[in-house]
């Protein structure tokens, strides 16, 4: 395989991923942000009002959950989270790639 399109699939593949991402955050802009805030980060009068401690998605943990176990958290809930009803499994890996943009 020439260099050239080795290069070439490999930058493909970086544009996937950022665009897998950015599909993502306007999934998530929609559909997570109203309980994990704008960076991942919930806010104490949110978690106050639900009586529900909601996850840091920058955190080491969260970050240390495989891509399959947020995706199953994502459509099947967990908690008092309810599922999120109504995205393809597309959106649901582009959220997943957002929500790896969002490490500390």
């Amino acid at each position: 395989m020439s260099r050239f399109i080795l290069a070439s699939m490999l930058t493909a593949c970086a544009i996937a991923t950022v665009s897998g991402a950015g599909a993502g955050k306007a999934v998530y802009d929609h559909s997570c942000k109203g309980c994990h805030g704008p960076d991942g980060t919930a806010s104490p009068a949110i978690e106050k009002m639900m009586k529900v401690q909601i996850k840091n998605l920058k955190s080491p943990a969260v970050q240390a959950m495989s891509d399959a176990d947020l995706k199953k958290i994502i459509t099947a809930g967990k908690g008092k989270m309810h599922p999120v009803r109504g995205l393809s499994a597309t959106q649901v890996d582009d959220v997943v790639a957002y929500i790896r943009t969002l490490k500390k």
